[in-house]
């Protein structure tokens, strides 16, 4: 449902999304990174944030479960996205950070805890973690596409079942695209 979502509207969600302005959010989490860092983008749609994050001199991978988002982000970025699903993440503490805007948000919230361990395991020890979820506390579909939404307590009592992960911020955020009013929870955690 939600991936053919993707693949349906690619081109509409990627002229949506590729020029907003993350600033902002890419400070609360590079902060936590060093220069040089090995940077994941997980469910990177546009490719957006990898982009950013390579122009800061991060080493970066990306992946997007979507084909035609991940032709998209290749032909913006210049990295060689890989198309899988957070279900294939397999890395051991390979990454220094692990940027999950707005990708987690599409996995049902039954799923959600094993894939936020195997997320875990691809972080080093001490890497930093970004994620964010559409403010609110269950499970909906709109227009094609699924979403667990999150408020505090909700994604605490998640965080709560993965192991060495310890929340350093959680706060609330408008969406940064012009004409929505969306709010926004996001995190940034580390790995013991």
């Amino acid at each position: 449902m939600t991936l053919k979502y993707y693949q349906d509207n690619a081109q509409t969600f990627f002229d949506g999304t590729v020029n907003v302005d993350m600033s902002s959010l890419y400070e609360t989490f590079t902060k936590h990174l060093a220069p040089g860092a090995r940077v994941l983008d997980a469910g990177c749609g546009s490719g957006r944030d990898a982009k950013a994050f390579l122009e800061m001199g991060y080493q970066v991978e990306a992946f997007d479960a979507s084909s035609a988002m991940v032709e998209l982000a290749r032909k913006h970025t210049g990295l060689p996205v890989q198309l899988m699903t957070f279900a294939d993440v397999d890395w051991k503490e390979k990454f220094d950070g692990i940027w999950c805007c707005a990708s987690l948000l599409h996995v049902p919230a039954g799923e959600l805890p094993g894939v936020m361990r195997k997320l875990a395991d691809a972080l080093k020890p001490g890497g930093a973690w970004y994620l964010s979820f559409k403010y609110g506390d269950g499970e909906r579909e709109v227009d094609g596409r699924r979403f667990t939404d999150m408020d505090e307590g909700r994604l605490q009592a998640f965080l709560n079942t993965v192991a060495m992960i310890d929340v350093i911020s959680l706060w609330a955020t408008q969406d940064k695209r012009p004409l929505r009013n969306e709010v926004w929870i996001n995190g940034v955690l580390r790995k013991e």
